[in-house]
């Protein structure tokens, strides 16, 4: 370790070692409060927001509150949190909504019940996202109880929505005039079991809903009407030929390398095994390297499906979802080199950076030209039955995070 390190990692490191019980504790708490879009059967994080905030309160730390209500009436909550004087801020922006437990057959233990066994915190959204949560706020507790002197602002942000879109998280939040063009931002919600890889890039994000419209008959007359069941198959498999084919570049930064298009979601049909189904809808999800633009491959999916009208049926297609990709952080900002500067000291490790087709918040800021990263280190284990945390990474995460202010 060399000399200029000890003061800091000396202070914070052991401190952060010291909250590790408070850690679990606040944790397994977290988790007992779902937070969970009303799109996916949940009411929201207004509750658990409720909860954080009056862990960061006790730290003494003043919070501001945006709370947005949604289409359902839910309140979608997010949680500021500033300190120190200095003019230019560090975000470490984390998300406090999760996905549903999904089939509960398929879980050892009670997913809103944190269970710690194996070094290993087991609960839904304990990976994604609340080791970066709990990381985050007891780095701030580090600094706060350390009266470090900061190179840097800090800025906590709990936000809402990621799950579903950030409509009312991050869309909202950077409307506020809460963040600054000089600030940079730190996203965890990637990373690596090591945490050797640093996130500077994403691609496109484009899920397509895909509707064909034929003639139900009965399933022993077909030539009475038009399988829509059998024009989907065939339209998806010439989607995914095709658009690969056309879309071929490949760039190395990206894992993987090449954009992707997936068949993904398809709805009921008909309900009975004799009935040729009029209508059928399917999704595909696309990720797309940012050497094309999303409106090029939108417009390449309709003159294909265009086609299909030889066929007696209709084809509909319809944006489902859609992020366009953002100019990349620079691999040479000071953001990464910090970073990567943190990483070296504290591990020994020495970091990559990388492109993702994961979407994350950090498109968000870097359509603003702002520097932001997204790294962690974890487990790849986000949206799985028997979702967990590791502890010793939740810890270490935090060390990494109170010594970039530093």
């Amino acid at each position: 370790m060399r000399a200029e390190n000890v003061s800091a990692r000396d202070v914070l490191s052991p401190l952060i070692e010291k909250y590790k019980g408070e850690m679990i504790d606040t944790m397994s708490h977290m988790i007992s409060i779902p937070a969970i879009s009303p799109e996916s059967g949940g009411s929201g994080e207004s509750k658990r927001a409720d909860f954080l905030e009056s862990i960061l309160k006790g730290f003494g730390v003043e919070t501001k509150r945006f709370d947005y209500k949604d289409e359902s009436g839910a309140v979608r909550s997010n949680i500021i949190a500033r300190y120190g004087s200095t003019k230019k801020v560090i975000w470490i922006v984390s998300h406090i909504d999760t996905v549903s437990a999904g089939d509960l057959s398929l879980w050892n233990t009670d997913p809103f019940k944190a269970h710690v066994s194996g070094g290993k915190l087991y609960g839904r959204g304990s990976c994604d996202n609340g080791q970066a949560v709990i990381a985050s706020i007891y780095a701030l507790k580090a600094l706060l109880e350390s009266k470090a002197k900061l190179k840097y602002g800090i800025g906590i942000a709990l936000v809402a929505d990621e799950e579903i879109g950030s409509t009312y998280g991050i869309k909202k939040l950077l409307g506020e005039g809460i963040f600054g063009k000089g600030d940079m931002y730190v996203v965890p919600d990637w990373g690596t079991p090591d945490g050797s890889k640093v996130e500077v890039a994403e691609k496109g994000v484009l899920w397509l809903k895909i509707k064909v419209t034929g003639k139900q008959t009965h399933a022993s007359t077909p030539e009475q009407g038009a399988n829509a069941y059998r024009y989907m198959i065939r339209l998806l498999n010439e989607l995914d030929e095709r658009l690969h084919e056309k879309y071929n570049n490949k760039n190395p930064i990206f894992e993987p390398p090449f954009s992707t298009f997936e068949m993904t979601k398809r709805e009921p049909n008909v309900d009975s095994v004799n009935i040729i189904p009029g209508t059928d809808v399917s999704f595909m999800d696309c990720r797309v390297l940012p050497d094309y633009a999303l409106d090029d491959v939108l417009s390449y999916v309709n003159s294909i499906a265009a086609g299909y009208a030889k066929y007696g049926v209709k084809v509909e297609i319809e944006p489902y979802s859609r992020d366009d990709a953002a100019r990349p952080t620079d691999m040479n900002s000071e953001l990464v080199k910090l970073l990567a500067a943190k990483i070296y000291k504290l591990r020994g490790v020495k970091i990559t950076p990388v492109g993702i087709g994961g979407g994350t918040v950090a498109r968000y800021f870097r359509e603003g030209g702002m520097q932001t990263v997204v790294w962690s280190t974890l487990e790849d284990v986000a949206h799985e039955p028997n979702e967990y945390a590791i502890i010793e990474n939740m810890v270490n995460d935090a060390k990494v995070f109170s010594n970039l202010y530093v």
